[in-house]
Parts: C-alpha cells; sequence; structure tokens
C-alpha cells in the first residue's frame, strides 16, 4: 500500500469517527437500507398511472399489471422506511410492511376520487383550461396534490419519513410545498401555484381555492423544557370556499371563516368570521 492509499484510509477512518456522525447518522449502521428516492419517484408515478390511466403511460400496461407492481414497490420501500427509522415507526417492524402496502392498495378509490375533485375544481376556476385532460397533464396543482393525497394516506398509517420525502418530490420539482400531516378537503386548486406553502397541521375544508405565493404557516413555536418545538396544532384551518390571492401570508393557529375571500399581499394573524372581505388597503399620502 502506498502512501496515498494509507492518507486516504485515514481520512476516511477520521470521517467515520467524527462525533456528528454519531450524533446525525446514527442510522446508518449496517444492515439498514434507506428508502430509495428514485424508487420513491416511480412509486409516484404508478400512482398516477392507475389514477389516470391513458394520461401518464398511453395504457402500454392494464391496471392489473400496475397493481401488482405498485404493492411490490410498496412493501419493498415500506419495509426500508421501517427498518431505517426504526425509531419513528412507533412499534411497527419491516413485518408489517406488507400489510401496509395493503391498506394503501385499499385507499387508493378515495385518492383517485379526490383527485377528480381537485381536477374538477381546478378547470372549473380557470377560464385558461381549454379541458380536464389539460389540467390533468399542464397543471402543477395537479401533480402536487397527486404527491400530496398519496403522502397523505401513507402518513396516516404511521409510515415514518417515506411521506415527507414524497411530497418534497413535488416541491423540488414544482414550487409547492405541502406538509403529507395536512388536512385537506376535496374540490381544491391552487392557481399557478409556485411559492405556495402549506403547513403541517393546516385544516383545509372544501372547495378553497389558492393562487401563487400563499404561505399558511406558524406565527410561532412553542417548546419543551429542554427546548425543543412541540409538535402542536399551529397553523391555520381554511373553512370551505375560501379564496386566497396571491402572495398572502396567513400565520398561526387562526380560523379563516366559510365563504370568505383573502386579497392579495395581506398579512393576516387573527381569525376572520364566515363571509369576510380582508384586502390590503392602500396608506393614504397627505401632500
Amino acid at each position: 500500500m502506498n502512501n496515498s492509499e494509507e492518507n486516504i484510509l485515514l481520512k476516511v477512518e477520521r470521517l467515520l469517527q467524527n462525533s456528528l456522525s454519531e450524533t446525525i447518522c446514527s442510522p446508518t449502521k449496517e444492515g439498514r437500507i434507506s428508502p430509495n428516492l428514485p424508487r420513491l419517484k416511480q412509486l409516484v408515478d404508478l400512482v398516477k398511472e392507475i389514477v389516470f390511466p391513458g394520461y401518464y403511460n398511453e395504457l402500454k400496461n392494464d391496471v392489473h399489471v400496475l397493481l401488482v407492481e405498485l404493492n411490490q414497490l410498496l412493501k419493498e420501500q415500506i419495509a426500508h422506511g421501517l427498518h431505517f427509522f426504526s425509531e419513528q415507526a412507533k412499534g411497527k417492524t419491516e413485518a408489517d410492511a406488507p400489510q401496509l402496502a395493503l391498506a394503501f392498495m385499499e385507499r387508493l378509490f378515495e385518492i383517485k376520487r379526490l383527485l377528480y375533485t381537485d381536477v374538477k375544481a381546478m378547470y372549473n376556476n380557470d377560464p385558461a383550461a381549454r379541458s380536464h385532460g389539460e389540467v390533468i397533464l399542464c397543471y402543477p396543482s395537479i401533480q402536487a396534490m397527486i404527491h400530496y393525497r398519496a403522502a397523505h394516506e401513507l402518513l396516516r398509517l404511521g409510515i415514518p419519513v417515506i411521506p415527507r420525502i414524497i411530497t418534497e418530490l413535488a416541491h423540488s420539482a414544482i414550487g409547492i410545498d405541502i406538509h403529507p400531516g395536512a388536512q385537506i378537503g376535496e374540490f381544491f386548486s391552487i392557481d399557478h401555484g409556485t411559492g405556495v406553502v402549506i403547513g403541517e397541521t393546516c385544516i383545509i375544508g372544501n372547495n378553497v381555492h389558492l393562487y401563487q405565493g400563499v404561505t399558511l404557516g406558524a406565527k410561532s413555536f412553542t417548546f419543551d423544557e429542554r427546548g425543543n418545538p412541540l409538535n402542536i396544532p399551529r397553523h391555520p384551518v381554511i373553512e370551505n370556499n375560501v379564496v386566497i390571492y396571491s402572495n398572502s401570508t396567513i400565520l398561526g393557529r387562526i380560523t379563516i371563516g366559510h365563504d370568505s375571500v383573502i386579497g392579495g399581499n395581506v398579512w393576516l394573524t387573527h381569525s376572520v368570521p364566515p363571509h369576510s372581505r380582508i384586502i390590503q388597503y392602500r396608506a393614504s399620502s397627505n401632500h
């Protein structure tokens, strides 16, 4: 072994002994296989093909073949997620992966039903849309909701981290950030979409329409005695039939009453009653 190889080995040993490796990267123990990002992207692509047959796969495979492939992929990745993040699995183990995969498969019909309401809402809310097919293929809102609807059901099944990976795949691709823990009703739509943020504990009713740049975020955090932020409800509740225009920021555990309209560029940190109209007033100046 030459000096160069010895130096490389010493550097590798030093990297592995770094204290940060013990605290931050401790899950990377021998035998643990992490969820695979390309495989999870493939998983979402299969959901797309099953829910919207003919739009993404040109009917190259029948739905039965796609379902079998999706089930196998789910079992594989759920097992990796439960093993790699065992400290977050709440008692679930790799042995539960087949049952959890089947439970997700049984929820596909409801995922499909909700996504079809989202397509219809987007079509109804945008005069530029020429067909439902155009909405399915072109609109980032629908791509974000496919990821979110699938991830939300996986989260409900108690599967760690994988739901967050799936929604972040959409976030990185199209700029819409929806936490899988948010609760979103039917007929949901986002026009344009870039820069929209929907936090983990948001509750959104039916027939809600957002424009680009809307933030439904947390105003502040509550900390435990060790200084760690507590995961408690901290994001807005948006009731039915609400429209929120571009670049508005709504923060904290507040409620936007049903049938309200929030204008563009509004900063809102207090609840408003049903049928409210909130706009940004232009400050008057004296000359």
